[in-house]
């Protein structure tokens, strides 16, 4: 299945989707067009049938995504910013149901980074580079950068990051645990989907249950009663038993 609208496109094939920000002429900034397609988008993926992962990733080999749209940020003002424009868009991503993988090729700054942060898994190709260099436009990494980047590189080094606005490179990136994976940019979207494709072969529900956890242990909420509530409803799931039979007749054969 293949469906596209303006500013976004996708694919949905043996379980995993590509969303595609479709802006390659603006290296894929986010503006509030973006920003409504993505919604929409990730609301029918939401509820696709038999989808078990989503890659996010960026059209064309300069950007996963430049950041926001510098011309339709200027123009906004404090009640834009108390709507959370950007913020919104990047918690429905942070909650999408199911795992998500960013692609990262070429920049990743700004509202980019705080896109691909929001996704639960980052592969960056070789020439990524990225950042939050919002300080030096007179603003900071409000769409959930401060929140994110410091459950992934400590706190010491995301206040140097966003203080100072510096660009890494994606070996860079690696070490300091910013993204998962760095491989070969012609490499970039064959290894997400190997990736995708792993993580598709397990169970539906389990999958969903498991991001809850995850997301609620990062949250800071009651993690503790998410995993007994969401290990207690697998344990009745007709998906458990299958598995679990099946596991146990490889075994005697």
């Amino acid at each position: 299945m293949t469906q596209q609208r303006p500013r976004v496109r996708w694919t949905v094939e043996g379980g995993v989707a590509q969303l595609v920000i479709d802006r390659p002429e603006a290296r894929n900034a986010i503006d509030r067009a973006t920003v409504f397609a993505l919604h929409a988008a990730l609301d029918e993926l939401s509820a696709a049938p038999d989808l078990r992962v989503l890659i996010l990733q960026g059209a064309g080999d300069k950007a996963f995504a430049a950041g926001a749209d510098i011309r339709d940020l200027s123009e906004r003002r404090a009640r834009e910013a108390m709507l959370g424009v950007n913020a919104r868009l990047f918690a429905a991503v942070e909650r999408f149901p199911l795992p998500t993988i960013a692609a990262v090729r070429g920049y990743a700054l700004g509202g980019g980074l705080e896109l691909a942060l929001a996704c639960d898994i980052r592969i960056a190709a070789d020439d990524a580079k990225l950042g939050l260099p919002e300080v030096s436009l007179g603003i900071f990494p409000a769409a959930g950068g401060t929140r994110r980047l410091p459950r992934l590189v400590g706190d010491g080094l995301a206040r140097e990051l966003v203080f100072t606005g510096r660009i890494l490179d994606a070996a860079e990136a690696a070490r300091i645990g910013l993204v998962n994976h760095v491989v070969p940019a012609a490499d970039l979207l064959a290894e997400a989907r190997r990736l995708a494709e792993t993580i598709a072969k397990n169970g539906d529900l389990a999958l969903r249950v498991a991001k809850l956890s995850l997301l609620a242990s990062a949250q800071g909420r009651d993690s503790d009663a998410v995993e007994l509530a969401g290990q207690a409803l697998l344990f009745e799931s007709p998906e458990k038993a299958e598995r679990m039979r099946a596991f146990l007749e490889r075994k005697r054969s």
